[in-house]
């Protein structure tokens, strides 16, 4: 023991100090003795200048390293420095839009609740500024994060993935639907799981076969039923998008809807775009029709991506499967919510129900809504409201007609102290207030969707349907001020009842209920035009559906369009527009009630003044005009308000002549019949019609104009005072004119028309000194193409007409000098008319040129009168009438000679006397053998 304990001692021996002497430096002594000097890196003291930077002089690049940081706060002060950086350079998002969208995304799962809220405020800048083809590339990215998010174990990210969600549905639901598969399975397991299949879980599984069953989380921030309710609104929106955004929505009760679905859009494409991949196009194989036998082209078949690719909405299989999933859990849902808003199993004041209550079941029903509407094609639809027929009418009205319909519940408010927690939970849960009202109709659409047609052994659905059809009725009638959506939803709720129930008696009591609210006023023009639609649209339905074509209100709602446009006008021409459409389609089946609606108020539709046939745009002037060969009669002052509206340039000449053919073909004398359809209108008002048409002016307008001061005094040269047209009026005048040739051609007998024609002028025209230059060259124009050399005109008429032509050979003379450019068109029609009318009807030019008196002209007339006849020398056709009346001739140019005699000869005279030598040099030759022609012209 003595060793050992010596031995320790020896180990540890105490060194021994001495006062005086210096003290030994110990092993581990540090030398001293150096010096040091400062290192400084100037480039890393720089600021850096490569792009914008934040108040905290942090660039893009520093800002998003910082996002991997373990510390929560540095995240944070990350993130919000990005949307301050953004904000000041919005450029940044182009150049950095990739590492931005990855780098964000990815902290959607972070731990820290802050650094989730910030990211989703950074996600919402980014969409508001980036538009949704510049996403494409990366969302599958974005939708992978929030997937994770939404499926996450932590119940606050679930929570935090549902603003993250609300974004997307906000600015990119597009492709957000592209790949429904995986979303509503995150949707599902949000407040669902997974029942177990162990043999004690398959004893007390039910008769369907339902594997999902509502889960409970008692850890979350809100309640289990809010909580239910906001995965539930954002399902509907997610649902409303792939309907909306995937073009696979076919619902029935849109098809009276105003809008134009259905309807093939084309696609302009730019190929430098389409290489650079701007545009997306799909391209299918043969276009959706079939292959012709020769045809080797085939596509190349899509590469399956992922497991989920190919599992989406894009089949009824596949719709079903999902709906058989999901529709027990939402029956669940609200079988949970009605039991904890009424615990009580009493019947009395079971129909009221509270807020939350209310928002779950319309959120429910919305939902179910949607599902239907996921069907691919029409067909299928009908098959999935079959199989919700089959598999779930019974707990339908078990647990939403019970109690229908359904009111809020009142509940006593008491002051009390603000619950902060309570009004957080409320505020998670957003669009929580529903009115009774919209559920009610709600519900209504969904219970009728499910309804059957009459003879397919659905005898028992008038239980149920019966209440339905009451609220319907009521709410129509009771004038309750309805929304666009909600009367939409109504109308087709009444539209499915007519057609399945097949009733007379429903269909009466549902239409009258329609017509009700259709007549009270102050109604937005969408809400009318949805109407009318609805009407118009049931109206087509009417062939193989009896109780339709017979119902009484539809014919009072058809009698009533007419007096509707009347009074509307041009005071909404979309809502004239709409009544016109609905007034063709009975018309053109000939509705009895319609049409006699129609003739009695045509009048007042087609005045030339304030009818609406003037005043509607252009495509609706056309539909008023077709509307006329549908008329039963044509009276005499329709006839005439037509003629005027023709004439007067309110709608286009292309429309006026359409109008001149429809009476034409309503009239016997157009020998043409569809059917047993008689004449419109008799022989006599045909003719008057022509020939007030033909003359452009009215009786009292062609008498005001002769105190007119705008047409100057009759002179020799100008024999009549011709009222100046504009150049617009007179070519629209002219082009009606040559319909109405047209028309008098087809007749049959020209010799009749002429002298009809003739017999009109001598009436009604030869007495007026004053006549529009337009009339009276299309009078010229008339006679020269209906003038049968059997009837001769008589000799007021011949008169008449050689002063019309004589007064606008002097107008030509005017226009040539005056505005040669401007009146081309106008000039070249009255020297067609006039020569026509001279090389054509007899003894004309020998009354045109004895009214040349050489003697009454002015000294500044004569040189019009010799260029009149240089102009007339120089036609050919005219050569032969000229030569018939040489002496005459010979004379006036005698007379020109001798009365303008001077110094000097002018320039115009030389030309006539050339032009006068050549042709009576030409026809000398001729002339003996035109012996007869002299007689005749």
């Amino acid at each position: 023991m003595k060793s050992k304990k010596k031995k320790r001692q020896d180990d540890f021996q105490k060194v021994k100090l001495k006062v005086g002497k210096t003290k030994p430096k110990a092993d581990n002594a540090t030398n001293t003795n150096f010096r040091t000097k400062g290192i400084h890196l100037t480039e890393q003291l720089k600021r850096d200048t490569s792009g914008p930077t934040t108040h905290r002089q942090l660039g893009i690049n520093d800002l998003l390293s910082q996002l991997h940081h373990y510390n929560a706060n540095v995240k944070n002060s990350a993130l919000l420095g990005l949307r301050e950086l953004l904000s000041l350079s919005p450029s940044l998002l182009e150049q950095h839009l990739s590492r931005l969208l990855s780098e964000v995304a990815a902290v959607f799962t972070d731990k820290d609740g802050n650094v989730r809220v910030a990211a989703t405020r950074v996600l919402r800048f980014i969409a508001q500024s980036v538009p949704a083809e510049r996403v494409a590339p990366f969302f599958p990215l974005l939708s992978a994060h929030l997937s994770c998010a939404m499926s996450h174990i932590e119940t606050g990210i679930q929570e935090d993935a549902m603003k993250v969600l609300d974004v997307l549905l906000e600015h990119y639901p597009a492709l957000l639907a592209a790949r429904p598969a995986v979303l509503l399975t995150d949707f599902l397991e949000l407040i669902s799981h997974r029942q177990i299949s162990g043999g004690a879980k398959k004893k007390n599984q039910d008769v369907k076969g339902r594997t999902w069953a509502l889960s409970v989380n008692p850890s979350r921030a809100v309640t289990s039923q809010q909580w239910r309710l906001s995965v539930l609104l954002r399902l509907g929106r997610f649902l409303q998008a792939v309907v909306e955004e995937s073009d696979i929505s076919v619902p029935t009760e849109g098809v009276f809807g105003s809008s134009e679905e259905g309807r093939l859009t084309p696609l302009s494409l730019n190929w430098e775009e389409l290489a650079y991949s701007k545009v997306g196009v799909k391209v299918y194989e043969h276009s959706g029709s079939k292959p012709t036998p020769r045809s080797t082209f085939r596509l190349r078949p899509e590469v399956d991506t992922g497991p989920a690719v190919g599992e989406g909405l894009d089949s009824a299989e596949a719709v079903q499967s999902f709906a058989a999933t999901l529709v027990p859990l939402l029956l669940e849902v609200w079988v949970e919510a009605s039991t904890s808003d009424c615990p009580s199993n009493t019947t009395e004041g079971a129909h009221l129900l509270s807020p939350d209550a209310m928002s779950v079941m319309f959120q429910v029903l919305s939902i179910l809504q949607l599902l239907r509407k996921l069907a691919p094609q029409q067909e299928h639809q009908d098959a999935l409201d079959a199989w919700f027929y089959k598999e779930y009418l019974g707990d339908f009205k078990q647990h939403f007609m019970k109690n229908f319909p359904y009111d809020s519940l009142d509940t006593p408010k008491h002051k009390k102290k603000v619950d902060l927690k309570r009004s957080k939970q409320t505020a998670a849960v957003p669009g929580l207030t529903v009115e009774p009202l919209a559920l009610n109709i709600t519900l209504c659409q969904v219970m009728v969707s499910l309804s059957q047609r009459q003879g397919l052994g659905r005898e028992t659905d008038g239980d149920w349907l019966s209440p339905l059809r009451t609220f319907v009725r009521d709410t129509l009638g009771s004038g309750v001020k309805l929304s666009y959506r909600q009367l939409h939803m109504l109308l087709g709720t009444v539209w499915k009842m007519v057609l399945t129930q097949r009733s007379k008696t429903v269909t009466e009591d549902l239409l009258a209920a329609v017509y009700v609210y259709y007549k009270h006023r102050h109604l937005t023009l969408h809400t009318r035009s949805l109407l009318l639609s609805f009407y118009s649209k049931l109206y087509l339905q009417e062939q193989g559906h009896t109780h339709i074509a017979r119902s009484k209100v539809l014919c009072r709602w058809l009698a009533s369009l007419p007096v509707q446009l009347s009074q509307l006008g041009h005071r909404n021409p979309a809502l004239s527009a709409r009544l016109i459409l609905s007034i063709q389609a009975a018309a053109s089946r000939g509705h009895k009630d319609l049409l006699n609606s129609l003739q009695t108020h045509a009048c007042r539709l087609y005045d030339p003044q304030e009818g609406a046939v003037v005043l509607l745009p252009a495509e609706s002037q056309q539909r008023m005009v077709q509307l006329l060969y549908f008329l039963p009669k044509m009276s005499q002052p329709l006839l005439a308000n037509l003629s005027c509206c023709c004439t007067a340039g309110r709608f286009s000449a292309g429309l006026a002549a359409s109008l001149i053919r429809i009476v034409h073909f309503r009239s016997s004398l157009s020998s043409w019949s569809v059917g047993s359809q008689e004449a419109a209108l008799q022989d006599v008002d045909y003719i008057s019609f022509l020939f007030s048409t033909l003359t452009g002016f009215s009786s009292d307008k062609l008498a005001a104009l002769q105190e007119d001061e705008t047409a100057g005094p009759p002179s020799p040269l100008s024999p009549l005072s011709l009222y100046p047209t504009l150049l617009e009026q007179f070519t629209h005048h002219w082009d009606v004119v040559e319909e109405v040739c047209h028309c008098l051609e087809t007749l049959g007998s020209k010799s009749q028309c002429f002298d009809i024609i003739q017999n009109g002028i001598c009436k009604y025209l030869t007495k007026f000194a004053v006549v529009p230059d337009s009339m009276a060259a299309g009078l010229l124009r008339a006679v020269s193409r209906l003038l049968d050399l059997s009837v001769l005109p008589i000799e007021p008429v011949l008169r008449f007409l050689s002063q019309c032509c004589l007064s606008l050979l002097a107008l030509l003379i005017t226009l040539q000098q005056e505005l040669p450019a401007e009146t081309n068109h106008k000039r070249e029609a009255i020297w067609g008319a006039c020569v026509s009318s001279l090389s054509t009807v007899p003894r004309l030019l020998r009354m045109v040129l004895q009214l040349m008196r050489v003697g009454d002209l002015s000294e500044e007339e004569l040189p019009q009168l010799g260029q009149i006849l240089s102009m007339l020398l120089q036609h050919t056709p005219l050569h032969n009438q000229l030569l018939a009346n040489a002496a005459l001739l010979q004379e006036i140019i005698q007379h020109l000679t001798r009365y303008s005699r001077g110094p000097t000869r002018e320039q115009w005279l030389t030309d006539l006397l050339y032009c006068y030598s050549v042709t009576v040099a030409h026809g000398s030759s001729a002339r003996r053998g035109n012996m007869g022609l002299r007689d005749m012209y």
